[in-house]
């Protein structure tokens, strides 16, 4: 019940393309893309280049 097979994902990503449209899916990625880096930064105890002190 755990595994995810390729017929649902390509159903979540059909599901992702419609709710969000094409232009916009990029933005999105983008987004997350980047707080996921802020996170992995976050949990390392590197700073952030964009902080100022």
């Amino acid at each position: 019940m755990g595994k995810m097979g390729v017929m649902e994902i390509v159903l979540i990503l059909l599901v992702v393309v419609l709710l969000f449209g094409g232009k916009k899916i990029p933005q999105l990625m983008r987004g997350l893309g980047q707080g996921m880096k802020e996170f992995k930064d976050a949990t390392n105890g590197q700073p952030n280049p964009d902080q100022r002190n």
